[in-house]
């Protein structure tokens, strides 16, 4: 690939910040964003699980009514999350016809298509939100931005389950790569924090039960894991060729310096044990950015806390890097953040900006015994990473073998 792509503006609304710079700054001092639900449904339907990490910043606090009230919530995330990550890059003022949004979502409108069934059972058809549709669609967030902003060169999305908002990032570079747009608003978003989803992924066994300490209940490489903590947000990145960000005076955090997606084909919900799928998207990622697994400093892992899970990323990463992989820092930020579905890519590539751009990886919180089958380099603290050259890689894999890799390289 011939261009260079850099980032130059984030955004973020999650489990422990409103904005990036909040969640990075709770990321650093080691904050949970896990709590118990307060809601009539957690004892009606009597949900084995009943905690999660939900946005610390509601969107109806954020928003003007009028628009979110056409918006379901994956969409107001996603519309909160790009409208910070736009005006942090300044406000590019670039032609609408050069303008893409690549966007995500696992699950997209979850909460407006229940919400409308509940509506139909109880009050009929006529009382059916005539948005409905528009609002439960998966494209919706990618459109929301894309209006907003009044994106035309193209407005796609991902719906990869966990590694969709990675994948989007992937395909943002290669969008800019081929010249189909010369600025690019990528990300993803989620709000499933929902009885129905909290009862399915507890019946799969994924959730962790910890309900006497949801602070502590997602533990990234601990012996006593016992699953993910849902999590709710979205996060952005604005991306530009470095010549488009150059001739207009912008501040650059980091380089895309290249991305790998690939499938397993193996399993529905179970990742294959030796990782092969996902060394092959890490692979794939160091190739593009014209880098080797000696150049990596940093690795912010999918690391979701689940038994089999943490385990086949390890084998993944052992299969690029060696023994090497045990000596070089790695971040589970999940610990904090619970996971975001099809937003927790963005949102983890958000944190590997800023930890190449800052020389720090951020902790992982939680870990009260580390799992001595997966002796990765793993700190409680921050850990500086040096003054020279970084290359980070963000990891997401998800349900149906899919697997997207980000490279991220200090500039």
């Amino acid at each position: 690939m011939s261009k260079k792509i850099v980032v130059t503006g984030i955004g973020a609304s999650s489990p422990i910040g409103g904005t990036a710079r909040e969640t990075w700054e709770a990321l650093l001092a080691g904050v949970s964003g896990a709590k118990t639900l307060d809601y009539d449904w957690v004892e009606q339907y009597e949900l084995p699980v009943r905690f999660a990490a939900q946005a610390k910043v509601r969107p109806e606090e954020v928003l003007e009514r009028p628009v979110a009230k056409r918006l379901d919530p994956s969409s107001q995330f996603a519309l909160i999350a790009a409208m910070e990550a736009f005006a942090d890059a300044g406000s590019p003022g670039v032609e609408p016809e050069r303008l893409g949004v690549d966007w995500a979502t696992g699950i997209g409108g979850l909460w407006s298509l229940l919400d409308a069934w509940d509506t139909l059972r109880e009050k009929g058809p006529r009382r059916v939100m005539p948005l409905t549709v528009p609002m439960l669609m998966p494209n919706a967030p990618a459109a929301a931005v894309s209006m907003h902003f009044e994106a035309r060169a193209y407005a796609r999305t991902v719906a990869s389950a966990c590694a969709s908002s990675s994948e989007s990032i992937v395909n943002a570079y290669e969008h800019l790569q081929a010249g189909l747009a010369d600025v690019v608003i990528a990300g993803g978003s989620e709000s499933a924090v929902h009885p129905i989803t909290l009862a399915a992924f507890s019946s799969m066994q994924a959730l962790s039960k910890r309900n006497d300490s949801p602070e502590t209940a997602s533990r990234p490489y601990s012996v006593d894991r016992d699953g993910f903590v849902m999590g709710e947000g979205g996060a952005a990145l604005v991306l530009e060729t470095e010549e488009h960000a150059l001739a207009r005076g912008a501040r650059i955090y980091a380089e895309i310096a290249g991305g790998g997606v690939t499938a397993e084909s193996y399993h529905i919900t179970a990742p294959e044990p030796e990782g092969k799928g996902a060394s092959r998207a890490v692979e794939a990622a160091l190739a593009a950015a014209g880098a080797t697994a000696a150049d990596v400093t940093h690795i912010n892992a999918h690391a979701t806390s689940t038994p089999t899970g943490d385990g086949a990323e390890y084998a993944a990463l052992r299969a690029v890097f060696g023994d090497r992989v045990d000596t070089i820092p790695v971040s589970a930020t999940k610990g904090a953040t619970g996971h975001l579905l099809g937003g927790t890519g963005a949102l983890e590539a958000v944190f590997a900006v800023l930890a190449v751009s800052e020389r720090v990886a951020p902790p992982t919180i939680n870990i009260t015994e580390q799992d001595p089958a997966i002796p990765l380099s793993v700190s409680a603290t921050p850990t500086p990473l040096g003054d020279g050259p970084q290359l980070a890689i963000s990891n997401s894999f998800g349900f149906g073998g899919h697997n997207a890799v980000v490279a991220i390289r200090s500039v």
